[in-house]
């Protein structure tokens, strides 16, 4: 598999877990005594969403870059 076919479809994978943990994040707020580490559970998917699609929109002007 290509390494730019990999990180998108890891950056599609992690868009899924993002989801679920804030649909888990919203059930585990509806609850009384909400769980702090809940609130947490979305921030790294979420910042490894950032990081590949970082990656995916630098990439086309890396090589614009690269070619003159």
């Amino acid at each position: 598999m290509n390494w730019n076919n990999c990180i998108r479809q890891i950056h599609r994978w992690l868009s899924i877990a993002f989801t679920v943990a804030v649909i888990v994040n919203v059930v585990a707020m509806v609850q009384e005594k909400p769980a702090v580490w809940v609130g947490l559970l979305a921030l790294l998917p979420l910042i490894l969403l950032m990081l590949t699609g970082l990656y995916m929109f630098a990439r086309p002007y890396a090589a614009k870059w690269r070619s003159g």
